[in-house]
């Protein structure tokens, strides 16, 4: 097995604070900028997997460091620099306790909510008589707020929100307006690449000055889910199941082998067979959606070479 990365524990210099997310490890550089390291940890029904995938945390910062770029003309982002493979630096921002799911299908988490016959999610309408995968008439923003350590995501509607004070109305309706011409944005990209962006998760956070930007990661296949263009109708036709590049396929395998992350459930053990046929999906992932052949990064010593790169740079500012 490659080399990867699980914890990083680095003491940069004017370093703040640390935060480990589920997959990401973000260090707080004197209130200013923020140092976001994308680890090989993979995260399914907010459960990290026991063993790392070779190369995630590479695909991941890679593919969100291109969409960022591809975006930064209709919406501002966080991102000054991309020192390392697995690293983006930035500027530090309060992020809103929200995330921004958009869906162009009905999919995942919506069609297992549509399925148990439900037809409101977070306060949208889902239009009756639709199959799994259907095309909603316009995209729905499903938003969820963002979970503590240890806790479940969970779906909100955009009137609880405001009315909670989590984002007040004037910024929502800017979150909104992003979202929107994000995933507009992204459906563009992946069409060029043969590819149909099905949903997707959007974070936003605001600067000192008051500045709403993207942060964290976008078109990713841990925030995204992509199918096929090349035969989606005809397979929606036959009632057949898509061809997607997703994190999904993680978590079929994970309901096949009886676990949700519900209570009293086990992580299924999964072979080095089952690791590297993970890392192959996230490279497939990565070179249908950027039209480039992924180049694996040295990963003899990961952790010595991440550190060296940020020093690196913040030597430089």
């Amino acid at each position: 097995m490659s080399n990867t990365i699980n914890n990083t524990a680095f003491n940069f210099p004017k370093q703040k604070s640390y935060y480990k997310g589920k997959v990401r490890e973000v260090y707080n550089i004197n209130d200013e900028l923020l140092v976001m390291i994308a680890s090989d940890r993979l995260s399914a029904f907010d459960v990290v997997m026991p063993k790392q995938i070779p190369f995630k945390g590479q695909i991941l910062n890679q593919i969100a460091s291109k969409m960022m770029q591809a975006t930064e003309d209709i919406v501002p982002n966080w991102i000054l620099d991309i020192p390392d493979p697995n690293v983006a630096v930035g500027l530090l921002c309060e992020p809103f306790k929200v995330e921004m799911v958009i869906r162009g299908y009905l999919s995942g988490h919506a069609a297992r909510e549509y399925k148990a016959g439900k037809r409101m999610l977070c306060g949208v309408s889902m239009p009756e008589g639709m199959k799994e995968n259907d095309q909603f008439p316009t995209p729905i923003i499903t938003p969820a707020t963002k979970a503590e350590d240890g806790e479940h995501d969970e779906d909100i509607s955009k009137d609880e929100i405001i009315a909670k004070g989590i984002v007040s109305k004037d910024d929502y309706e800017v979150l909104e307006k992003y979202t929107r011409a994000l995933f507009k944005r992204g459906t563009e990209i992946a069409a060029k690449r043969g590819l149909i962006l099905v949903d997707t998760k959007y974070e936003f956070g605001k600067t000192k000055d008051g500045k709403i930007l993207l942060i964290d990661e976008i078109h990713t296949p841990d925030s995204s889910r992509y199918f096929y263009a090349e035969g989606y109708k005809e397979r929606q036709a036959k009632g057949e199941a898509q061809k997607q590049l997703s994190k999904e396929f993680v978590r079929q395998w994970l309901i096949a082998n009886d676990f949700q992350g519900l209570e009293g459930q086990t992580v299924p053990e999964m072979s080095d067979e089952k690791i590297n046929e993970i890392s192959e999906r996230y490279i497939e992932l990565y070179e249908n959606i950027t039209g480039e052949t992924f180049i694996k990064s040295d990963v003899s010593s990961i952790i010595e070479r991440i550190e060296a790169n940020v020093l690196n740079f913040l030597d430089k500012q």
